[in-house]
């Protein structure tokens, strides 16, 4: 018992200066500054620290530190007491690097944080090669004894494959590849990585996860709000760019990779490669059968009455960009050839749901006449990301009374009620992990690539089609053409879960 907080204890960042570039920015202020101020408050960050903001705003390090921590309780905590600074400058200005690496040697004199150095990009995606470039041109991506500097690099990262490779050729050009932590807050969701934990931690699970046993698998990434004020932004994305390109796929591989020769990062990302590389890519002929696109249209209740995709801010009038992304994928691998993979997402849907659903095989002859089954579904194996975080396992069980009926039950487990310990947030689990150095929740350069590959020739051939996009109102579970996806087999989405 005494051994579990002493190993909890031991996982802290070492001295270090996290330099945040887009300071100002809506990321920093939701997610990176909370971040910081919750691994201050556990103990996880050590007295040699450093917060470092950098942006075009003018403001002075006192301001920075005001407007940033004053706020959050992190101006009392002890690993940022004067440690706090902002440097304002352009992020193609020469000068702002100059001086910024005069900041961080006053910081390893003053604070102790050992040459130790982690760019975070919070910026837009316009901004990483400048700033790349930048910290080369000052001679910031160096690592000099015993320290480290890594950067850390948000989404979008490129728009096709063509463009990520161009993006990965100018951040090569000045860091290493293990220097470079490509995030996706997805993965620091503790219920993501659960998905690792049922399948690894537990041999009950092995044998049924495969093609012999599993008749389909759908993943959900639904959402009920619409596109609010980045309108300007998602109409350049899309549902297939800022959803499945990443999330969709990073949860997809977890789930159906094989086992790691180990939990080290490369194990872990050599197999999700490995997954990637093995799905086939649809031929442009079968594209318009094995996707589906939508955007959602004015919906909702009389009292409440949602705007329509074209009627958001930023948003074109005529435009054609997708809301809503659904496809039939297939793995070309031992395990999983023959099973079917669908994989949808969607603003504007009924339920705020992230899951994977593993529906088994019926059984091959079922003795019970059909007058005794009440409504008997197939067996499934539900792992719920977000909300209600948690695993069910659904199954046909007998109805108490006299009478022999068979309907539908399941077995249910819960992580708020299961666990007293505190979650914490991707963010928080991310930035820890990117200052120890630990890869394994971040995506390699090959596995943006593959990625790229398996959701292109679909936006590819989404571009040249010039038919009426199909719509679906707000608050609905997209359009019907998703149905007749999913439905061409005799499946169904699983709507009814939300």
């Amino acid at each position: 018992m005494d051994q579990v907080p002493q190993l909890i204890q031991e996982r802290s960042a070492p001295p270090a200066t996290l330099v945040i570039f887009g300071a100002s920015g809506d990321l920093t202020r939701r997610k990176l500054l909370p971040a910081v101020e919750s691994l201050a408050r556990h103990n996880r960050l050590p007295d040699e620290f450093a917060l470092v903001g950098v942006a075009r705003t003018p403001m002075s390090d006192e301001q920075f530190a005001e407007s940033a921590l004053g706020g959050r309780g992190l101006a009392g905590k002890r690993q940022l007491q004067g440690g706090v600074r902002y440097v304002a400058g352009g992020y193609d200005d020469p000068e702002t690097y100059k001086r910024l690496s005069e900041t961080l040697d006053e910081l390893d004199a003053q604070r102790g944080t050992s040459g130790n150095r982690l760019f975070y990009l919070s910026t837009p995606a316009g901004a990483f090669e400048p700033v790349i470039n930048g910290l080369a041109g000052a001679g910031l991506n160096q690592e000099r004894e015993g320290s480290f500097s890594r950067l850390v690099i948000e989404k979008p990262y490129g728009r096709n494959l063509a463009t990520a490779r161009e993006l990965d050729a100018v951040v090569h050009s000045a860091f290493d590849e293990p220097q470079v932590f490509r995030i996706d807050h997805y993965l620091g969701k503790d219920t993501v990585q659960n998905v690792l934990a049922l399948r690894f931690a537990n041999s009950i699970f092995q044998p049924i996860w495969d093609r012999s046993w599993v008749d389909h698998v759908q993943i959900t990434v639904a959402e009920t709000l619409g596109v609010g004020t980045r309108g300007g932004f998602y109409e350049n994305a899309g549902a297939m760019r800022d959803i499945v390109q990443n999330h969709v796929l990073q949860v997809l591989a977890l789930a159906l990779m094989e086992p790691p020769a180990s939990f080290g990062a490369e194990g872990l990302r050599n197999e999700k490669v490995k997954l990637l590389q093995a799905i086939r890519l649809p031929t442009d002929r079968d594209i318009a059968e094995a996707a589906v696109r939508g955007q959602y249209t004015r919906g909702g209740t009389r009292e409440e009455l949602m705007a329509g995709y074209r009627e958001e801010v930023g948003v074109d009038p005529l435009s054609r960009t997708e809301t809503y992304a659904a496809m039939r994928l297939n793995v070309d691998n031992w395990r999983w050839a023959g099973v079917p993979f669908y994989v949808r997402t969607g603003k504007r849907l009924p339920a705020r749901l992230t899951e994977v659903a593993l529906q088994f095989q019926r059984p091959p002859h079922l003795p019970i006449p059909n007058d005794q089954l009440t409504g008997l579904e197939a067996d499934a194996l539900i792992l719920r990301i977000q909300p209600n975080e948690g695993i069910s396992l659904r199954f046909g069980a007998k109805v108490p009374g006299h009478s022999f009926r068979v309907r539908t039950a399941s077995m249910d487990f819960s992580y708020e009620s299961t666990f007293a310990e505190e979650s914490p947030e991707a963010y928080e689990r991310l930035l820890l992990d990117a200052l120890i150095g630990d890869a394994s929740l971040f995506i390699r350069s090959d596995e943006v690539q593959q990625c790229w590959r398996i959701v292109d020739p679909i936006i590819e051939h989404w571009d040249r089609d010039n038919s009426p996009i199909p719509t679906y109102e707000a608050a609905s579970w997209g359009p019907t053409d998703a149905d007749r996806l999913i439905g061409r087999h005799g499946r169904r989405w699983r709507n009814s879960a939300a």
